[in-house]
């Protein structure tokens, strides 16, 4: 296997933009073709890199807590006098943390481009932009580097502003800036968490050749580190020789955090009141919270949703909201362990809230896409819950989680999306008896709510199953916490039975404007294809949750142990 496949699966739709934007008018066509062909060609590699990995760690070639495979150079190199040595790396790599999230990312990045064929105006600059989107989000899920992680997040903000500006519904404008401004005040945030970090760690491998403990050229050894380390720690490293990194995983170990410095683990706990790590932690999760969304921070994502084309939605629910606990996990719980397991009650509130006050707006919602975009926030509140929880099973579960209803909520938008198509209408109160008009496309509707309420048997009962014992079995949150979070199941199957009730059962009436229309046409060949793609790796998730647990759980069974300093 090449030493660059990462590489490799991150930067090949930019290679491709050139020939999308050199396409000439008459043959705009074969920008679909070149997108769907880029996509494709990432979900293959990124599936054969699943299967190699699995091999690798059946035969024991690789340790399962740490990266399974990696890339590292560094990239960005300035001595700063008194303020030592600023190093930053292009540094990306998998483990059990994000190897899920970057095969769902390509798994849905490719559903959105076979959605996107009913695009037709402004083609190669939807595609371009589209393009950019494929590239920047797997990089965000496998970056290791504070600055780098940074940059692919910043990324995605500028394709899906204008995909949801250009090509979203009336109020496009008004989403769009929404949404930017939403997440782009919650990256900063993060911002300014990452520059503490940036202050306070050291990387302790460039340390031992800056200062000369280790020859350049020699291999670093276990013993070399924890000399660099202790070194550090009695203040016999001069300013002008420490290595500052933007390395995430030198952030999770206290050893290599300056003494005084300003988010020391030891110096944060015994400040009394609250110190600069937790600040920082909060910085962090607020803005991974607006990306999640939880409430109070959710307010963009029904707006969007209801204003951005199907492929936009399917794309958004489907795996950009996953960064927001993806990256609670990698950074900030992570990195402030000892912050972390101080403040899961709050955490915890805030994702009962989230379950709850999704499912209850859900209900009440007269527009079917709103009512799945609700129903995100709802489910997207189990994650934070496991999260919170710090369990093996609640962890396993939020991953699980975020793998499901990432292929539910691209399943949910696209079926609205089809609907929507036909009648340029979302309101359930104009449908009824669908299912004798529209046997098939019903079938499918039918296996996403069902799927989506958590019914035995499907993946969305796994995920929701796990963080709910991951909830009652941790020892930081109360028990009546997940039982709450129960309650939110309950209601979601209110919500979804509702509008399957409304909508496709009893005699067929359409409600279109003044007219009514007889006959509405079924799935097409590539309609099918997708959802039946979905609706198999709903069903077999559900049989199989091993196909994710396999390759998490050993990173998750090590995070666990170490995040309470």
């Amino acid at each position: 296997m090449p030493n660059y496949l990462l590489s490799l699966i991150i930067f090949l739709p930019l290679v491709f933009i050139p020939f999308v934007l050199a396409l000439p008018s008459s043959q705009k066509k074969w920008a679909k073709w070149l997108t769907l062909g880029v996509c494709s060609l990432q979900l293959v590699l990124v599936v054969w890199l699943h299967f190699h990995l699995l091999r690798l760690q059946a035969a024991q070639n690789t340790p399962s807590e740490g990266l399974l495979i990696s890339e590292k150079v560094e990239w960005i190199r300035l001595a700063l006098g008194n303020y030592g040595v600023l190093s930053i790396d292009y540094f990306v790599g998998v483990d059990g943390l994000s190897w899920a999230m970057l095969l769902l990312s390509a798994l849905v990045m490719w559903v959105g481009a076979i959605a996107s064929w009913e695009i037709e105006s402004q083609t190669k600059g939807y595609f371009t932009l589209y393009l950019l989107l494929a590239s920047s989000i797997p990089g965000c899920f496998v970056a290791l580097d504070f600055f780098l992680f940074y940059l692919f997040f910043e990324f995605m903000l500028l394709p899906m502003y204008f995909l949801i500006g250009i090509w979203g519904g009336e109020r496009r404008e008004y989403a769009s800036i929404k949404f930017f401004i939403y997440t782009f005040f919650g990256s900063l945030f993060i911002l300014l968490a990452i520059i503490g970090l940036y202050l306070s760690v050291i990387d302790p491998e460039k340390t031992a050749y800056e200062t000369g403990l280790v020859p350049a050229g020699k291999q670093i050894t276990k013993f070399d580190i924890e000399l660099v380390q202790t070194k550090l720690a009695k203040n016999e490293i001069i300013l002008e020789k420490q290595v500052h990194s933007f390395n995430i995983l030198q952030a999770t170990n206290p050893r290599n955090y300056r003494p005084g410095s300003l988010l020391q683990p030891v110096a944060a706990k015994s400040t009394q009141g609250f110190g600069w790590r937790w600040w920082a932690f909060w910085a962090m999760i607020i803005g991974f919270a607006v990306k999640l969304p939880m409430v109070p921070f959710h307010t963009w994502l029904p707006d969007a949703h209801v204003e951005a084309p199907t492929p936009v939605s399917v794309v958004l629910a489907g795996i950009l909201l996953k960064i927001g606990g993806y990256g609670m996990m990698r950074l900030a719980f992570s990195c402030f362990g000892d912050v972390a397991v101080q403040n899961t009650w709050p955490l915890g509130l805030m994702a009962v809230v989230s379950i709850l006050y999704g499912a209850l707006n859900a209900l009440a919602m007269s527009d079917l896409k709103k009512m799945v975009a609700y129903s995100s926030i709802s489910h997207m509140g189990f994650v934070l819950l496991g999260i919170a929880a710090l369990t093996t099973e609640g962890w396993s579960g939020a991953i699980f989680q975020m793998f499901s209803h990432g292929v539910l909520s691209a399943m949910l938008f696209f079926v609205v999306g089809v609907l929507y198509h036909r009648t340029h209408d979302r309101q359930i109160e104009h449908y009824r008896g669908l299912l004798s008009e529209m046997p098939y496309f019903s079938s499918f509707v039918f296996i996403a709510f069902f799927a989506s309420l958590g019914l035995p048997g499907f993946s969305g009962f796994i995920g929701e199953l796990f963080t709910l014992v991951g909830a009652f079995k941790s020892t930081y949150l109360p028990v009546w916490m997940p039982i709450l979070g129960a309650l939110g199941i309950v209601l979601g199957g209110s919500y979804f039975l509702w509008a399957l009730q409304r909508m496709f059962f009893g005699k067929f009436w359409l409600k279109q404007g003044q007219d009514q229309i007889i006959e509405l046409p079924d799935l097409n060949y590539r309609e099918w294809f997708v959802l039946a793609i979905l609706a198999l790796l709903t069903l077999i998730l559900g049989i199989f949750p091993s196909v994710i647990f396999q390759t998490s759980t050993p990173t998750i069974n090590h995070w666990i142990q170490v995040l309470c300093w």
